[in-house]
Order: structure tokens, then C-alpha cells, then sequence
């Protein structure tokens, strides 16, 4: 046997499963207490954190390098995240995955957009008559995501625009879906959502221009929203250039900003799931997880429910398994109670990666 660590709790397996202790042995949690010697830690216990929306070895330029990735990755595994859904980048990043310092990455591989219509060395840039072809590609590098770019601001119109024809978002979601992918989008404005959810989507990045008629068909269909509220907080900041050239474009996006909290909150009363993503990588630092927890419950979702959103759901929706006999120990251990106040978050007491104390 090697080594045993002892958590006495709580252990928060679940919003309603709370246990008084939890064992990590050779790497793997158990319910069943061992009869070799333990170092044992004290606290409250969650599944490591999820953030699900988050872009390793992605920064404001584009592509980084491996060293840089390492750097954002272990700020991301000491705010307590250890499974990240990338979501979309132009490095490859599987190297990651050989390393047991690091968190877990579920990669969407990198993002599709239209032609001229993205930030400059972040995706592939495409015209409609591609976009299939590169779809099926990325959904076969990634690891069962693809990521789109819903719409981004058009200098024809002035204003946020679909980037593409639906009919091409339409044939794009069917073909990952035939890779066995699932989709998802970025999304700023309300026209782009529309197109995405008569797609049949699987889940999209930012929402904030949803309205009640996306959001019925949205809850109704079960998409996902990931909003990123402590990016979305920076829309003044993304439009502030321009302001004169494009006054249309930056009083729209001031709109969705002035908006984002009751977006998300219309979306949560209707049964939209919601999960927890920073969009890290671009223009945030990693590292902010309890930052988005923190807003979401600004936003009207319940403590739990938040912690759920960054946890026990996430993990479910990702297809991996949180704290279950048998699994991977990855753990994070709070000196506080997170559900009494989501504020906990932002100071991890330990973190158990693969059953070591990292």
C-alpha cells in the first residue's frame, strides 16, 4: 500500500451527500478506512473545481509556449481547479496530459471563425463552404468538444453579426455530432443564439444577449450557457475603441453589459444548466475561479447551486467522476463551509492532485 491520506471533513460528495470523512489510498478515493498509517487533513472537502471555460496555452496574442502554458495551468491547479474544458486554443496541449502536477484538460481544439471576423492568431478562419471539413477535423483532435465562433462585430453593418449562414451552423453542429462531439459557441449577441439553438447546439460560451423567446427554446432543449460573467464584466472595455467609429456596435455591447446579471438569472429561472468557466487565457489571468463563483451567485444563483455549477454538475456534464469510491483523488479542502459563503473559494486549504498534496 502507499501512500494514505486521511480527510476528515466534512466531505461534500454531493449538494445533499455529505460524509464525516473520506481515505486517498495509492492515489484513489475510499469510504473504507485503511489499516496502514495516515497523514490526515482537516476541512471541508469538495471535488476538485471545474472551470469550464478555459484556454491553456492561449494568451492576448495568440499561441504561447509551453513554458508560459505550464505557468497557467499550475495558477489554475493552486486556485483549486484541477478539470479544465478548454475551450479552444491554437496549441496543442496533450502533453499536459503526461503530467501528474497538472490538471486535467478536455480540449475543444481551436477555434473556428470567420474569415477576418476574430482576434487576429486565435482560430482557424474560415469561409462557409470550409467550415464542415475543419469541424470534423477539430472534433477529431479535440476531446469530444468543437468550438465555434457564434458572432463578432461586422464593419459592413457596425454591429455584432452572425458569422456565419444558419444553414452552415446547422450542417457544422450535425457534423460534429456524427464525430461524436458535442458543440459549443461563442455568443455575444441575440441573433447568433437563435441560429445556434435551431442547430441543435450543445452549449454556449457568454449567452448575455439571450431573451425570453432563446432562453424557452434554450431551457426546452436542454443547452447549456457557460457565461463567463467576470469576462463579460469587460465589454465596456472591448467596445470603449470603438465607440465613435462604430457607435451602434459599442451602445450594443454596453447593452449586454448593463444586462449581463438579469441574463443570467432569466436563464437560471427557466431551467437553463449553468456551469462555471473564466475564460482565462485571452485577456484574464488564470486563476480566478472563486471570482466567477462569486458572480454567478451575484447573479441569482444560490450558493450551492454555484458550487454545483463549479463542481458536483459540472463534473457530471463533463463525463468525469467527482468524489467516488474508487476514483481519482483530485480534492480541494476549504477551512470554511463554501455554501455558507461562496467567498471560501478563494483560499484552498489543500489541494489533492491524483492523491498527492500539491
Amino acid at each position: 500500500m502507499g501512500d494514505v491520506l486521511h480527510l476528515t471533513g466534512p466531505v461534500l460528495v454531493g449538494p445533499d451527500d455529505v460524509r464525516p470523512e473520506v481515505w486517498v489510498v495509492d492515489g484513489r478515493v475510499t469510504f473504507t478506512a485503511p489499516t496502514a498509517a495516515t497523514q490526515t487533513v482537516a476541512g471541508w472537502v469538495l471535488p476538485g473545481l471545474v472551470d469550464a471555460h478555459c484556454h491553456v496555452g492561449l494568451g492576448p496574442d495568440g499561441a504561447v509556449d509551453e513554458a508560459t502554458s505550464e505557468e497557467q495551468a499550475l495558477a489554475d491547479r493552486d486556485a483549486g481547479t484541477l478539470l479544465i474544458r478548454d475551450a479552444g486554443t491554437p496549441v496543442d496541449t496533450h502533453w499536459v496530459d503526461d503530467r501528474d502536477d497538472l490538471p486535467r484538460i478536455i480540449r475543444a481544439g481551436k477555434h473556428i471563425a470567420r474569415s477576418r471576423r476574430y482576434l487576429r492568431g486565435f482560430a482557424h478562419e474560415l469561409e462557409p463552404e470550409d467550415v464542415v471539413a475543419y469541424v470534423r477535423r477539430e472534433a477529431r483532435r479535440g476531446d469530444g468538444w468543437v468550438k465555434l465562433v457564434g458572432d463578432w462585430i461586422d464593419r459592413d453593418t457596425g454591429d455584432l453579426s452572425p458569422s456565419f449562414p444558419r444553414e452552415t451552423v446547422v450542417a457544422a453542429v450535425a457534423a460534429a455530432h456524427e464525430e461524436g462531439a458535442r458543440t459549443t459557441a461563442h455568443c455575444f449577441g441575440e441573433e447568433s443564439l437563435y441560429d445556434f439553438a435551431a442547430a441543435g447546439t450543445d452549449c454556449i460560451e457568454h449567452a448575455c444577449g439571450l431573451e425570453p423567446e432563446s432562453i424557452e427554446q434554450f431551457a426546452a432543449q436542454g443547452i447549456a450557457i457557460v457565461p463567463t460573467l467576470i469576462n463579460i464584466a469587460r465589454l465596456p472595455e472591448m467596445a470603449a475603441p470603438g465607440k465613435d467609429k462604430f457607435p451602434e456596435y459599442y451602445a450594443h455591447m454596453m447593452d449586454l453589459h448593463r444586462r449581463r446579471y438579469a441574463t443570467v438569472a432569466a436563464a437560471h429561472d427557466a431551467g437553463v444548466p449553468i456551469y462555471l468557466g473564466t475564460d482565462a487565457g485571452s485577456s484574464l489571468p488564470h486563476g480566478l475561479v472563486a471570482d466567477e463563483a462569486a458572480d454567478l451567485v451575484a447573479a441569482g444563483l444560490s450558493t450551492v447551486e454555484a458550487l454545483s455549477a463549479g463542481t458536483w454538475a459540472a463534473r457530471e456534464w463533463l463525463g468525469r467522476p467527482g468524489i467516488e469510491e474508487g476514483a481519482s483523488a483530485d480534492l480541494v479542502v476549504y477551512e470554511a463551509d463554501p455554501r455558507a459563503d461562496i467567498r471560501a473559494l478563494a483560499a484552498p486549504l489543500a489541494v489533492v492532485l491524483r492523491g498527492q498534496t500539491v
